[in-house]
């Protein structure tokens, strides 16, 4: 039975996740600053931890954890995203940190915490946006949020190239619109043509087999242009 790590599974994508995998039979560890509505769910094979991936003493202790429950990840899913749309001139510095802090450098650490625990057929899958991606059309507000998610491609890239030996493998998910409450808060009214459920089955299917195909990769999600 593989093991899966998912962050940000308190809502949207990353709670739909939680329970996709958990009704396929996979053990999952759920990792989000509010664990109660996924334990309240009671599912069969699903932990969850009050983790916060901006704080790096959370992150020492899920490295102990690691190593004392769970011993080996066939699945890493950095889903935890941090979302800010103000003007470049109103966000004040530590907007700004909290969005590198939360989408960049959060994941990197916890990359690197989960790293001694992957085989070389496991597979580590970022969830970017498309407003990250190079060329993409980009949209005022969204400076922060837009810049940690093109970082984040960029991380990835390299740790593909860097592990490509060894494993595992390494692929981002650019995703458009999705509709789920983070979405909401930042663009009120906004309509998404997909679900959190739609896109979490999508990335299920992708972080289970994707590493088959791809390594290094960023895969464009959306359906509408831009």
């Amino acid at each position: 039975m593989k093991n899966i790590i998912i962050t940000g599974t308190s809502r949207g994508i990353g709670f739909e996740m939680v329970k996709l995998f958990s009704e396929a039979g996979y053990n999952v560890l759920a990792l989000s600053r509010n664990s109660k509505p996924v334990s309240a769910l009671n599912l069969k094979n699903v932990t969850a931890l009050e983790f916060d991936i901006s704080d790096q003493s959370e992150i020492v202790k899920l490295g102990g954890y690691l190593q004392t429950k769970m011993q080996s990840v066939d699945v890493l899913i950095n889903n935890a995203g941090y979302l800010i749309n103000k003007p470049f001139a109103e966000i004040t510095s530590e907007e700004f940190k909290q969005s590198y802090d939360v989408n960049v450098f959060g994941p990197a650490s916890l990359i690197r915490t989960v790293l001694p625990f992957m085989h070389k057929k496991g597979h580590v899958v970022s969830v970017s946006s498309m407003g990250g991606v190079q060329g993409s059309v980009k949209f005022p507000g969204l400076s922060a949020y837009s810049s940690s998610k093109g970082a984040i491609i960029t991380l990835m890239e390299l740790l593909a190239e860097e592990y490509k030996e060894s494993g595992p493998s390494f692929n981002v998910l650019a995703l458009g619109s999705v509709q789920t409450e983070m979405l909401e808060e930042a663009f009120p009214g906004l309509k998404a043509p997909l679900s959190a459920s739609e896109m979490a089955q999508y990335i299920m299917d992708f972080s289970l087999t994707g590493n088959k195909f791809y390594n290094g990769k960023i895969m464009q999600v959306s359906s509408t242009t831009p």
